[in-house]
């Protein structure tokens, strides 16, 4: 059974760091991409970060940009979203998802657009609540 299942979520202040983790099972991390995705209150769904396993290429949107950085580790078939710098806009639930169909992923054409066709298998989410 195919499952991403996210936590490292919580409540920190202005200025501090969280890493979430996407632990995957029912089938390998690394032959597919990762998106990381989040929901703040009262809006969309917004892909901010997009990792493709097969060509190593992390790409981020500008409001992550620089504070946010996406790693894998294939033993643990697990990966990570680095978040350093949160702000309370920062607040959001967190999703992971992946694109189980292909491992190579046009992370940068999604992150510009907006537009993650095939990420159809996601995580149930992990909330991160940033005061000021």
């Amino acid at each position: 059974q195919v499952q991403l299942v996210e936590s490292g979520g919580g409540l920190v202040q202005a200025g501090e760091s969280l890493r979430l983790s996407c632990a995957a099972s029912g089938f390998t991390l690394d032959n597919h991409p990762i998106g990381w995705f989040r929901q703040a209150p009262g809006k969309e769904r917004e892909g901010g970060s997009c990792f493709s396993n097969s060509d190593g290429q992390a790409f981020y949107s500008d409001d992550v940009k620089g504070r946010f950085t996406v790693s894998t580790d294939r033993a643990k078939n697990t990966a990570y979203l680095q978040m350093n710098n949160l702000q309370p806009e920062d607040t959001a639930v967190y999703y992971c998802a992946t694109d189980l169909k292909y491992s190579y992923y046009e992370c940068e054409g999604a992150i510009a657009t907006g537009i993650f066709g095939g990420m159809d298998n996601w995580g149930t989410g992990t909330l991160v609540t940033v005061s000021p």
